[in-house]
């Protein structure tokens, strides 16, 4: 049996009716940039997740960097960040001519909130939890630590679409939630997309501005801004995904209850779950083993994709070696890196793809 790591198609085929019916719609109305589809997304997407507002943009990198710009963090100014986060996360800082400053991981692979003070300065301006593989960061610790120290929030919920943290989805805690709908996404578009969600009246009009040239009105600039702008095709489809959201996320939840009870193997530390009130949509099923390479080659020759969320620590990228940090900077992220290895998840698993992952896991033997 062969089994991919993800099969984006088939949640197309599930809805296809729907999915077709809302293209044809953008193709017939000859309105294909910040329309009506956009506005009805952002509006659906702001109350889904619990928030007042909702900005469209190209993509989940866009959604950060442009929030940390709307913020106004800038050159001097310093943000921490989780050590095991994807580089996209860093990169947002470094645009904006900011310094990240990495603070190690805890057990659920969030920022350790019980280290985040200890990496406070007085040029410390944000704090920008990752909710990493669809469960949220300890919120509590973190927003009273913000509050302590007059910071902003700014979330990084690329992987979280639906998780919440004791009944708040995530991205409605700090000044910022940022969202990728990037296609393996739990909500995917059918290409680049994201958004930003707010309850700031104030930042959300700049953000407007920001995506579209810096302008309200065209052709007037007010601020220098950029091109990034979700586009009516991607918003309709998106919307229809969305009405979906919560029964494909219970799928992918089940799946990962699947593998948590069933799979059964001293080699292969399970992920741990913070709170039962915390709601993990498994964007990813990530487990740790010490032999992981070599069980990475016995799952590919049983015929089982997997793929490493994230070999290389941010801190330990060609890109960042002018931060002058390097091996053994962040002990705990870089065990992270060399042990997770992420296990197929994707909505329309069967149930003997699912035993079969399973069996090769309980199979696998370490000398």
């Amino acid at each position: 049996m062969k089994i991919d790591l993800s099969v984006l198609n088939i949640q197309y085929k599930l809805h296809q009716q729907e999915y077709e019916a809302a293209a044809l719609r953008v193709l017939c109305s000859g309105w294909y940039v910040l329309g009506p589809e956009v506005e009805a997304f952002e509006n659906e997407f702001a109350a889904y997740v619990g928030c007042k507002y909702c900005v469209g943009v190209n993509s989940g990198l866009d959604a950060l960097t442009l929030s940390i710009n709307a913020l106004g963090i800038g050159a001097g100014d310093e943000v921490l960040v989780p050590a095991n986060t994807y580089i996209a996360t860093v990169l947002a800082i470094t645009k904006n001519g900011a310094k990240p400053v990495f603070v190690e991981p805890d057990v659920y692979y969030g920022i350790d909130a019980d280290r985040i003070e200890a990496a406070i300065t007085k040029k410390t301006k944000a704090i920008m939890p990752v909710h990493l593989y669809g469960q949220a960061c300890d919120m509590d610790k973190i927003m009273n630590i913000a509050d302590k120290y007059n910071l902003r929030v700014v979330e990084d919920c690329a992987q979280s679409h639906g998780a919440k943290y004791k009944g708040t989805m995530t991205g409605a805690f700090g000044n910022a939630g940022c969202f990728s709908f990037y296609p393996t996404k739990n909500l995917g578009a059918f290409g680049d997309a994201g958004a930003v969600v707010t309850d700031d009246e104030g930042l959300y009009k700049k953000l407007k501005m920001l995506r579209n040239y810096g302008s309200k009105k065209k052709y007037y600039n007010q601020i220098e801004g950029v091109n990034s702008r979700l586009d009516e095709m991607q918003a309709a489809l998106l919307r229809v995904k969305l009405s979906h959201l919560d029964e494909l996320n219970a799928e992918r939840v089940a799946i990962a209850n699947r593998y948590t009870t069933e799979i059964k193997n001293p080699a292969i530390q399970l992920p741990f779950v913070r709170v039962i009130e915390n709601n993990h949509v498994y964007h990813q099923y990530v487990i740790r083993t010490k032999k992981r390479d070599e069980f990475q080659k016995y799952l590919a020759d049983n015929g089982i994709k997997t793929v490493i969320h994230y070999p290389i620590p941010p801190h330990l990228a060609e890109c960042y070696q002018h931060l002058g940090y390097g091996k053994g900077n962040f002990p705990i992220a870089e065990k992270y890196a060399d042990e997770v290895l992420s296990l197929p998840m994707f909505n329309g698993m069967t149930e003997p793809e699912i035993n079969y992952v399973i069996k090769c896991c309980n199979l696998f033997r370490v000398d």
